[in-house]
């Protein structure tokens, strides 16, 4: 299985020229669970710690508030939020409807910070 691969200190040139302000939001409280992902998912930790185990029995991967992760598509694991989650996510590569409404979210956001 792809690993996740996490950015610990993404320069703000690549974060605004990823769009990041723009992505939708997503919440989660100090809890676990498993999930599957069915795109590649880039997404930029606003508040929060978290730890993915794979389910493949690979090495475990930290990220927190500050991180710029990407989850690729196919990965299976479970999240355990530490501490309340907060991400600004975009997806891509995989699932057509994910991935068509995140750029409908992307970019409904663009045009109401212009507005």
């Amino acid at each position: 299985m792809k690993e996740i691969t996490v950015d610990s200190n993404p320069s703000e040139a690549t974060l605004k020229k990823l769009g990041v302000e723009h992505w939708p939001t997503w919440q989660k409280e100090v809890s676990v669970f498993p999930w599957a992902f069915v795109t590649t998912e880039v997404a930029y930790i606003v508040e929060g710690e978290c730890v993915m185990t794979p389910n493949d029995g690979g090495s475990a991967t930290t990220f927190k508030a500050g991180d710029l992760v990407v989850f690729p598509n196919g990965y299976k694991g479970t999240w355990e939020v530490k501490q309340p989650l907060k991400k600004r996510f975009k997806h891509q590569d995989g699932n057509f409807v994910k991935c068509a409404l995140s750029r409908f979210k992307i970019l409904k956001n663009r045009l109401k910070s212009k507005g």
